[in-house]
C-alpha cells in the first residue's frame, strides 16, 4: 500500500470518528497533530527506557504506527505531499557532506 492509499484510509477513519467536525473534541489542526506526534514519539522511547531492545515488538509496532499516522495526518492538513517531501529530503541529504565523528 502506498502513502496515498494509507492517507485515504486515515481520512476515512478520522471522518468516521467525527474528528473533522467543527465541534470535534479532537480538532485536526496542525498544532494539535504536531503535539500528538511528539507525545506518541515519546511513547516509542518508553519501550527502550533502561534497555537497549524493546521487550514487546507488537506494542512497539503499534506505537510506531501511531507516529506514522499522526505524521501523515499532519502533513495532509498542512498541505504537504509527504512522499515528495521525503524524496526531496533524501536527495538533499545525498548532496550533503557528513563529517566523521
Amino acid at each position: 500500500m502506498d502513502l496515498k492509499a494509507l492517507e485515504a484510509h486515515m481520512h476515512a477513519f478520522v471522518a468516521g470518528k467525527g474528528w473533522y467536525a467543527t465541534n470535534s473534541p479532537k480538532p485536526q489542526t496542525a498544532r494539535n497533530l504536531a503535539t500528538s506526534l511528539v507525545l506518541e514519539a515519546a511513547e516509542v522511547l518508553e519501550h527502550f527506557q533502561w534497555r537497549e531492545e524493546a521487550r514487546d515488538q507488537a506494542a512497539l509496532a503499534g506505537e510506531l504506527a501511531d507516529v506514522a499516522l499522526y505524521l501523515l495526518q499532519l502533513a495532509s492538513v498542512s498541505g504537504i505531499d509527504l512522499e515528495q517531501a521525503v524524496l526531496a529530503k533524501l536527495a538533499e541529504n545525498g548532496r550533503r557532506e557528513w563529517p566523521d565523528p
